[in-house]
């Protein structure tokens, strides 16, 4: 029968098992029989010396034996799942459309060029630039010493034809009543009324030009026909103008207009007849409404921009002729979403974004329909909803189902 340690209570548990692991591993040893002969001097010298090893045989069987035994154990717990930081959006949905700015000036709706209708030496202006001019003041004079002497030479005209109106119409006169007695002939009534004929012609045509001389005496006068301020000037005394030179530019005052320099792209985007919110750029305080009156028809040839005139409806005084304004404008009037262009990816060769579960903070890939983009901004016509939390940083580094930690949250 094999031997058991006895249990000591000074020794450590551990000594003990170990004790009894060697007792059990001695009792499955072969026994010998009785029969069998006693080892030799030699043997019994080579086991004497394998007891004396630290351990002995049976040691290092127990100690194989609990290797195999821990090889047996619990495998290590699997390492925390990586928890990637990211920076995140809350969708909200704009309003529809985007607001459009543009500087302009203002300017007056009508500008008039004065000008004379003939020529002649300008020996006087009236109105500098800035001036105001009341209808009817007179601006510039012409020398109207030519216009005064072919005044005079068409009255002189005038007289000459009536005389000899005086004189056919008086001969004419004569002749009918002597063809009514008999006294004349037919001949002689028929000279007499193509004489009358001819002087009366002569005598409308020297009326005219006597109007007409009046007329050119006239024009050396040049009258402001409305109210406005004078904003240029094209000519300073002393000058030999020709007809229809500009004298001065007059700026009406019944309406101004902000005019702006718009790109074609924004111009075939822009609403038929927009409202259009007129601000002086100096003080914003200071506001109008204005609604397109006008459209270049053609780009300009330096900029490539069209030149838009808003009317403005009750401008206040502060807007001045000249003064810079700024426009605002609504276009696109569809309502829709806007993301950051950092957060689309694809999935599935279709456009999409990384949307976080608040519930669990993990990352889960959707795909969205965009409207537009830019370099700046994404628009999506669908697949995303008010309140969703998008991923805009870090979206190359994610997978799905990956835990993720919001930066700038509480951790």
């Amino acid at each position: 029968m094999p031997t058991i340690a006895p249990y000591d209570p000074s020794r450590s548990p551990d000594d003990n098992d170990f004790a009894i692991a060697l007792n059990g591993l001695s009792d499955l040893a072969p026994r010998r029989s009785r029969q069998e002969p006693m080892p030799s001097s030699t043997e019994t010298r080579a086991v004497s010396a394998r007891k004396r090893l630290p351990g002995g045989a049976n040691a290092l069987g127990a100690l194989a034996m609990l290797t195999l035994l821990g090889a047996c154990g619990p495998a290590a717990e699997p390492a925390a799942p990586e928890i990637r930081p990211v920076r995140v959006v809350t969708i909200e949905e704009r309003a529809g459309g985007d607001t459009v700015s543009l500087t302009g000036t203002v300017q007056a709706q009508m500008e008039v060029n004065l000008a004379f209708r003939i020529d002649g030496r300008m020996i006087e202006r009236l109105a500098n630039v800035g001036d105001p001019v009341a209808p009817g003041q007179l601006v510039a004079r012409l020398d109207p010493e030519n216009e005064e002497n072919a005044l005079l030479a068409a009255r002189a005209d005038v007289a000459a034809a009536a005389g000899q109106l005086v004189e056919a119409r008086n001969n004419y006169e004569r002749q009918s009543a002597l063809l009514r007695d008999g006294w004349t002939t037919r001949v002689r009534y028929d000279e007499a009324r193509q004489t009358l004929e001819t002087a009366q012609s002569r005598a409308d045509a020297a009326q005219a030009q006597l109007n007409i001389a009046e007329s050119r005496l006239s024009y050396t006068e040049l009258f402001a026909d409305s109210a406005g301020t004078v904003t240029t000037v094209g000519a300073e005394p002393g000058e030999v103008v020709q007809a229809g030179r500009m004298i001065v530019q007059i700026a009406r005052e019944d309406g101004r207009d902000a005019v702006f320099d718009v790109p074609a792209q924004l111009k075939d985007m822009a609403p038929a007849d927009p409202e259009i919110d007129v601000v002086l750029t100096m003080n914003p305080a200071v506001t109008a409404i204005g609604r397109v009156r006008e459209v270049a028809p053609r780009a300009d040839p330096a900029t490539g921009t069209f030149a838009v005139r808003v009317g403005l409806a009750d401008p206040p005084a502060a807007m001045r002729l000249g003064s810079t304004v700024t426009g605002r404008m609504q276009v696109g009037g569809a309502a829709g979403i806007e993301i950051p262009a950092s957060a689309l990816t694809r999935a599935d060769g279709q456009p999409a974004v990384w949307v976080v579960d608040p519930a669990t903070a993990t990352v889960a890939l959707r795909n969205i329909e965009v409207a537009r983009h830019d370099p700046v901004s994404v628009v999506v016509a669908q697949g995303l909803e008010p309140g969703d939390v998008v991923v805009t940083a870090g979206v190359q580094a994610l997978r799905p189902g990956q835990k993720v930690r919001l930066l700038g949250a509480a951790s």
